[in-house]
C-alpha cells in the first residue's frame, strides 16, 4: 500500500523546477470500487457514495470517456485538503488500478476535460494546465470544437451569452483600477460594459507570490478561467492565482 501511495503522489508531483516551483503533494484516502458513471466527472461508488473528480470541469458529453477509463475499476483516491463538497460528495484525485496518471490528468490529455477554476493548489494546477495547453494546441477532443475555444475579451456580447457557464477568456489587460476592496482588470475602455476580471485586495499577496501581481498586469495578454457573471458587463471573479495564465504560454 505504501508503494501505491508513493506512485500516486509521484504521478501528479513536479520536482522543483528552475523557478523554484513546489511539488504537488496529495494525501492517501484509500481504495474504492466504481458501481456506475453519473456524468463526465461524477461516479457512483459501490459503497453508495458519489465521487466528484477534483480539479476539472467536464460536460456530460465526456461521460463515455470517463466510463472507458473507470467503469468497474478499483480506484485509489488522493486528496489535497477537503474530502467532501457541500453536497456530501467525495472530492478527490482518482487513479484506476495500477495507473500512475490520475483520471483527471488522462481526461485533460485526451481533451475531454478542462482545468477548473479552483484546483486547490498552484503546483497541482500547473501540472494540469500544462496538459490542457498541449491538448488545446493539438485540438484533441473538445478543443476541435470552436465552441470550446477561449473567448476573446474584446467581444463582451459573446462572453455575456455564456453567462452562468464556465469559460476561458483571453485578451490584453488595458488598465488596472482599484475601488474599495476590489481590484479591477479592465479589458476595454467602457469599464461598465466591457469584460472585467475582479480580484479582492485581500488576495493580492497570494496572487503576487504566484507570479501574478495584479498591479503589473496592465498591457499583459492573459487567459482567465472561471464562471461568467453579468453585472453591468461580463465579469469573472478571480479568487485563486491558478485562474490566470499568461496567454503566450502554450
Amino acid at each position: 500500500m505504501a508503494c501505491r501511495v508513493a506512485v500516486a503522489i509521484a504521478a501528479l508531483a513536479f520536482a522543483s523546477n528552475a523557478g523554484g516551483q513546489e511539488s504537488c503533494k496529495l494525501s492517501a484516502m484509500g481504495n474504492v470500487s466504481v458501481a456506475a458513471i453519473r456524468d463526465g466527472r461524477t461516479l457512483l461508488l459501490a459503497d453508495g457514495r458519489e465521487l466528484r473528480l477534483a480539479g476539472i470541469e467536464a460536460a456530460d458529453a465526456s461521460r463515455a470517456a470517463l466510463e472507458a477509463l473507470a467503469a468497474g475499476q478499483t480506484l485509489r483516491l488522493e486528496k489535497l485538503r477537503t474530502e467532501n463538497d457541500r453536497y456530501g460528495r467525495v472530492v478527490a484525485f482518482a487513479y484506476a488500478g495500477e495507473m500512475e496518471t490520475s483520471l483527471q490528468q488522462t481526461m485533460i490529455q485526451q481533451g475531454q476535460a478542462r482545468v477548473s477554476s479552483r484546483v486547490g493548489d498552484r503546483a497541482c494546477a500547473e501540472v494540469m494546465l500544462a496538459a490542457e495547453r498541449k491538448a488545446r494546441a493539438a485540438r484533441r477532443g473538445i478543443w476541435a470544437d470552436p465552441n470550446f475555444a477561449p473567448l476573446r475579451s474584446h467581444d463582451p456580447a459573446r462572453i455575456s451569452a455564456v453567462r452562468g457557464q464556465f469559460a476561458l477568456v483571453e485578451g490584453k489587460v488595458l488598465s488596472v483600477r482599484e475601488s474599495g476592496a476590489t481590484i479591477y482588470l479592465n479589458f476595454g475602455r467602457r469599464w461598465a460594459q466591457d469584460f472585467t476580471v475582479t480580484i479582492l485586495k485581500r488576495n493580492r499577496r497570494e496572487f503576487a507570490a504566484a507570479g501574478i501581481d495584479p498591479g503589473r498586469l496592465e498591457g499583459q495578454s492573459i487567459r482567465v478561467r472561471g464562471w461568467i457573471e453579468h453585472r453591468t458587463g461580463p465579469v469573472i471573479e478571480a479568487v485563486v492565482p491558478e485562474q490566470i495564465e499568461f496567454a503566450e504560454r502554450k
